[in-house]
């Protein structure tokens, strides 16, 4: 019994240890690196990662402090809107550099985010991702904000965002963009968000090289060495 309990303190000081450790970035989202990246957990009360296979095979390491913004902005959802859930998706290797197919995530500071949904009872959903539709990454909403069975839930969306923000500020940084279709934009606007998200949060004006309709792309501020490739 005593083995037992001395193992799980080792596991457990261990876990708190790697936790603990600083990150430090290099360079910019699309030229850069990262040193001592931290997995993002994989599920928590109100969110879940978007694939475990994904997740074992390192794809969802980010900088220590972006690390922090994530998790403490889900508790504060988890309290503001008790009822919604929220799933995260790529987010870049323990020492950042290139991220196929992504042309940035290469310094720990972009995270993708599946977008928020309700199912058809108004219930709110995660996104199915999975290898058959590439993690989710393959799913595309219509004009009206919806694919299949899911419509998006542009409050939660909207409030995940601000949630970020404010977490970021709170720790003396900040979001560089945010990143979602131009098209989709003003739905997020008519939320009782909408108002903070025009004055805080910059957005993308044009279309991008892939749609980010079934995930938002949130790029943050945090300083970084410089990057000698």
């Amino acid at each position: 019994m005593r083995s037992i309990i001395f193992i799980f303190f080792m596991l457990s000081t261990l876990s708190t240890l790697v936790e603990a450790k600083e990150s430090t970035c290099y360079g910019t989202t699309s030229k850069g690196r990262l040193d001592n990246g931290i997995a993002l957990p994989f599920s928590g009360s109100n969110y879940v990662g978007y694939s475990r296979i994904s997740s074992l095979a390192g794809r969802t390491n980010v900088h220590s402090q972006v690390h922090s913004i994530i998790v403490n902005a889900y508790k504060t959802l988890e309290v503001e809107l008790p009822a919604k859930v929220f799933k995260y998706a790529e987010t870049g290797f323990e020492d950042g550099g290139q991220f196929k197919p992504h042309k940035t995530h290469r310094n720990g500071l972009s995270v993708d985010f599946m977008t928020p949904v309700v199912n058809q009872s108004g219930k709110s959903s995660h996104l199915p991702t999975h290898p058959l539709n590439k993690f989710g990454y393959n799913i595309e909403f219509n004009s009206d904000g919806k694919y299949e069975e899911y419509t998006i839930d542009y409050i939660a969306l909207a409030a995940h965002i601000v949630a970020l923000h404010k977490e970021a500020v709170s720790q003396g940084v900040d979001l560089w963009r945010v990143i979602f279709d131009p098209k989709l934009q003003p739905e997020l606007f008519k939320t009782t968000y909408g108002p903070y998200l025009k004055k805080h949060i910059q957005f993308s004006k044009k279309p991008s090289w892939v749609r980010h309709d079934e995930h938002y792309h949130v790029d943050f501020v945090i300083p970084c060495k410089e990057f000698k490739s």
